[in-house]
């Protein structure tokens, strides 16, 4: 993530501990450590990867005087990097503010002592009270506009269920391959990159199969783990789309050291979002980095391996190199055995 943010990584370190500490999140030794660490190095930020409560990223920042942010601050720094459209750039906001809105105590603690005796209200207390008052007012602002947009979404979603055209979502570990995929399927020409939340705005296109039968397939933002609270919350109306759709595919990447944690994540969050039971298919991408001949892609059927480690939802597995192309006909075809053939109308029958 820190390298998507477009920063390098001069060092790193872990620390196990029973509990964090609640004003500096590590051990003083560890503190002393990334003190020396500076002297070699001249790193000019400190990244933790979990989220820092405001009063242990301000202790730390005195301590290492560098700014220091946590996982959360760099997931929303990589939206906001990302974030392409009107939508996007709202949620991305609104996860911000309301990410700094308890950060802001501290800030003005150099003018506090400027303020005396009880009933008084120094410059400082006034300033933060300000700020307060309209990262609060921003922060309705945005929700507003972005119920606008989840009611325009909710009246798109309610004229696609009246024609009956079944919705397939894709979901997954973010940079499974998802947007590949969706190219691959549709022709849309989404952005692919090999960066984390290359996408982050939820593209719809209609897919027509051979014997004349149509679906829309959606993609959607990636998931990763530990992904805030505050961030899913802000992406409500994005994360929406996944409760309309009538089947999921879920995005493994078959090559990644962490596959069957990422499936746990995804799996996790999936629950949260009260998904857990959306008819469902696992697909395998990347089947071109994990063997090295299309003759092994023909002869590979099973994946015992991967049904030791991954805890699937059910049977429904596909093999695919979205890439390439290979077994995305396969795909196609138990994508069309897994939807209702009722609710797929007949082009034809359209027609007439």
């Amino acid at each position: 993530m820190v390298r998507t943010a477009g920063a390098d990584v001069v060092g790193m370190f872990t620390q196990k501990l029973d509990a964090a500490s609640p004003t500096h999140y590590i051990g003083k030794g560890k503190i002393a450590e990334l003190v020396n660490l500076k002297e070699q190095t001249q790193y000019n930020t400190v990244i933790f990867d979990d989220e820092l409560s405001p009063r242990q990223q301000r202790n730390l920042e005195e301590l290492l005087q560098v700014k220091v942010i946590d996982r959360t601050a760099l997931i929303l720094d990589i939206f906001a990097k990302q974030a392409r459209t009107r939508e996007g750039q709202l949620q991305v906001e609104l996860a911000q503010h309301q990410y700094l809105l308890p950060r802001l105590v501290g800030q003005w603690s150099h003018l506090e002592k400027l303020g005396g005796g009880i009933g008084t209200r120094g410059p400082g207390e006034s300033q933060l009270e300000t700020d307060r008052r309209l990262i609060h007012r921003r922060i309705n602002r945005l929700q507003q506009e972005l119920e606008n947009v989840s009611r325009h979404r909710a009246l798109y979603r309610k004229r696609r269920k009246e024609r009956g055209v079944p919705i397939v979502a894709l979901v997954g570990y973010t940079n499974a391959g998802k947007s590949t995929l969706f190219n691959a399927l549709s022709k849309a020409g989404v952005v692919v990159e090999d960066k984390l939340f290359s996408t982050l705005d939820p593209v719809t296109r209609r897919l027509t199969l051979p014997r004349g039968k149509q679906f829309l397939i959606t993609d959607t933002v990636g998931f990763i783990h530990k992904l805030p609270p505050s961030i899913v919350a802000a992406f409500q109306a994005t994360l929406e789309e996944l409760s309309e759709a009538d089947l999921l595919l879920h995005m493994v990447d078959i090559t990644h050291k962490n596959a069957a944690n990422q499936c746990c994540t995804v799996g996790k969050i999936l629950s949260e979002l009260n998904l857990k039971h959306k008819p469902r298919i696992t697909v395998f991408n990347k089947l071109d980095l994990a063997l090295s001949s299309e003759a092994e892609l023909e002869a590979l059927t099973t994946v015992p391996y991967l049904e030791e480690q991954i805890v699937l939802p059910d049977k429904n597995i596909a093999l695919i190199s979205a890439v390439t192309g290979w077994g995305v006909d396969k795909l196609l075809d138990k994508i069309t055995s897994r939807l209702d053939s009722a609710l797929m109308p007949d082009i034809t029958a359209q027609v007439r």
